[in-house]
């Protein structure tokens, strides 16, 4: 057995920037927020308890039961977020008037183009904070483009139901 393949003790450690591990929270639109977060578990109990160890202790490596935890439960959160976040979207496509769902799209549509530009500002950003800057702008990306092409899942499958009813009222019609 290779000494270099075995984890060493600075390996197992867990910081705080152990939490910036893949994808930032999803950012929850205000108009739809009090719905999608009804019934998901969001990890303050557990947040709590992490500073307050953070702040007893000072320093990271006496938390890492609470670290554990914490990442443990914003994944699973984050992830039930997300889908209840595009589904949401799919059902805004298939039930609002068309019209305001295109609005909505193009409102989806810039915000990409707003949060890819930004991205590219901030990837001349050095050090830490453009880490954590492209970090956060490339989850908000990556969810904004999700959330459009589940609100034009929507929409495209209201268009394939719209034809089929249209065409039996009318054969109801020339009776």
């Amino acid at each position: 057995m290779d000494v270099d393949s075995q984890p060493t003790m600075e390996e197992t450690i867990l910081v705080g920037d152990d939490l910036m591990i893949g994808p930032p929270s999803p950012v929850i639109p205000q108009e739809i927020a009090s719905h999608l977060l009804e019934g998901v578990e969001l990890c303050d109990g557990i947040l709590r308890n992490l500073f307050l160890c953070l702040q007893i202790n000072d320093i990271e490596p006496f938390c890492q039961d609470e670290l554990a935890l914490y990442r443990q439960c914003a994944e699973k959160r984050d992830k039930e977020l997300r889908q209840r976040l595009q589904d949401s979207e799919r059902k805004l496509g298939l039930s609002m008037p068309f019209d305001q769902a295109k609005e909505r799209a193009s409102q989806l549509e810039s915000e990409v183009t707003s949060l890819e530009r930004r991205l590219i500002l901030a990837s001349g950003i050095e050090g830490i904070e453009g880490f954590r800057q492209r970090w956060s702008l490339h989850g908000r990306l990556t969810d904004t483009k999700k959330r459009l092409e589940s609100l034009k899942l929507g929409m495209e499958k209201r268009k394939e139901d719209e034809p089929s009813k249209t065409s039996t009222r009318k054969s109801g019609f020339f009776w």
